[in-house]
């Protein structure tokens, strides 16, 4: 494992490498993998069949696990989403991007919150100087097609001005707002209404299987970024009564439903029926575009990548979903809000059924891919990502910490924060206070025990290291709210 003094280096050399700019390659050769990524949107680490749950059905991406590799220990860059959908974009780490937050969420200067700091600023467009997946795809050939939600900017900064030859529903919008919501008639300036009452998770899958046949002789890349299952909450009817009645059938466990996390409650059972239609539906989709690859004999070609971009909603907004044995969900910086359940399937490669525990982050998709395609790295633009093609191999890897800093009061109870995961360890470091948190995540993964003040130099070293990091990448943090009032 790389010691501290070597990650220090490390950093001083990075500044470097960003003046190292790279011809682009030429056209892709054949036989290189097609890609299709699939997205999923506020989905917990323990929402799938394969990563645990027994109330959610989702037979399509569990045939997916057992075809390819599981990751146990895969994390977002940020416990919310536009950030990790950035970080995939540029294999940058969000305090790099200046996406630290979702896109719409209050600056400084509009904040209303009786909180004692104020979020720091951060931008609310992806850059379009940064070299994103898709174009670096483009460059070496590949046919790029993006569906569903981006929520990286305004017009002028959607998929198709950032590398995407096709956009299918991707704006500014961070969930499936307008028209009737989930169902046509959308309201999506980038997807045609389809008949009334036509489902979007479905649409996407429709629209992404036709761009898979449209360009079934060349190489692609087709990113399905599901709206899915963000809220607002809302399912087919008929599978929202098929869990009505799975709810119902379910036996106590003694567990209670909810416990105290901050000032609020986090879900600690998976029973809502609305939610649980949400999922199956996600799970359909995923399995019609599996199936298009299988009808074209495109299977055996194609790398097939699943994740998502922060934790389950538990705490606030519906608390739809329960994270346990994690703790807390989307907003937090407790493994709850940052573990994601990860799957890729690369034919040939990846042994069928594996599950690797190896820590992985969204940063490392980017030269993950690009060594997939045999294309050239680009370590000017995934400074912060790691390839981990070793391990989809069976081998091993020296990932280095892994690193999150949220400098803003999240919508689900959650705190300015940082956190570093280096080994088994875990330090957060939380602003308003600067008090910090230790856990061994091998030993408790739920991160009940906390060992700051019992394994004070592990706490000391990992506290130091986060700061360097900090300083390095220039993060920005929340600054004294002048109106903050403390309750009596």
């Amino acid at each position: 494992m790389p010691t501290r003094r070597d990650f220090v280096k490390t950093l001083a050399l990075g500044a470097a490498a960003l003046a190292a700019p790279r011809r682009l390659p030429a056209a892709a050769a054949a036989g290189r993998p097609n890609f299709v990524f699939f997205l999923a949107d506020d989905l917990g680490w323990r929402d799938l069949g394969c990563f645990g749950s027994s109330f959610y059905e989702t037979p399509n991406v569990d045939r997916l696990a057992k075809r390819g590799m599981r990751f146990t220990d895969a994390y977002a860059a940020c416990p919310v989403c536009s950030p990790t959908r950035a970080s995939i974009m540029t294999g940058k780490h969000p305090v790099r991007t200046g996406i630290t937050t979702f896109i719409g969420a209050p600056q400084p200067d509009q904040w209303k919150g009786n909180t004692r700091l104020l979020p720091a600023p951060y931008a609310t467009r992806l850059a379009l100087e940064e070299v994103t997946l898709a174009e670096a795809l483009k460059a070496g050939g590949y046919a790029t097609f993006f569906a569903g939600k981006w929520h990286l900017g305004p017009e002028g900064f959607w998929p198709e001005n950032q590398g995407f030859d096709v956009n299918m529903g991707g704006t500014d919008a961070g969930g499936p707002y307008g028209g009737n919501k989930y169902f046509s008639p959308y309201g999506n300036p980038r997807l045609k209404d389809g008949p009334p009452g036509e489902h979007l998770p479905d649409r996407l899958a429709t629209e992404t299987a036709k761009f898979i046949e449209a360009h079934k002789d060349r190489p692609f890349i087709a990113y399905l970024a599901f709206y899915s299952v963000h809220v607002p909450l809302m399912a087919r009817e008929d599978l929202k009564k098929k869990y009505e009645e799975k709810a119902k059938a379910l036996a106590p466990d003694g567990r209670p439903r909810f416990i105290p996390e901050g000032a609020n409650q986090a879900r600690q059972v998976q029973d809502h029926a609305v939610y649980a239609g949400m999922v199956e539906a996600m799970d359909l989709a995923v399995g019609k575009v599996l199936k298009k690859l299988e009808d074209l004999g495109l299977d055996r070609n194609t790398v097939v990548v699943f994740m998502s971009d922060n934790g389950g909603l538990s705490t606030a907004e519906g608390s739809p979903t329960s994270n346990v044995p994690l703790r807390a969900g989307k907003g937090w910086l407790y493994e709850g809000g940052i573990r994601e359940p990860m799957i890729v399937r690369w034919p040939g490669v990846t042994a069928p059924g594996s599950v690797c525990a190896s820590p992985v982050t969204s940063t490392d998709f980017y030269p993950t891919m690009l060594e997939m395609a045999g294309l050239p790295p680009r370590p000017e633009q995934h400074i912060d990502g790691a390839s981990f093609v070793p391990l989809l191999k069976g081998g091993s890897m020296s990932r280095g910490p892994i690193f999150w800093h949220y400098p803003h009061y999240s919508n689900q109870g959650g705190s300015p924060g940082a956190a570093v995961r280096f080994g088994d360890w875990k330090l957060i470091e939380f602003f308003e206070d600067r008090r910090v948190e230790l856990y061994n995540l091998r030993e408790d993964v739920g991160e009940k025990t906390d060992l700051a003040k019992s394994n004070s130099a592990k706490a000391w070293e990992l506290l130091d290291l986060l700061h360097a990091w900090q300083k390095a990448t220039g993060a920005k943090f929340p600054s004294p709210n002048p109106g903050y009032r403390a309750s009596k």
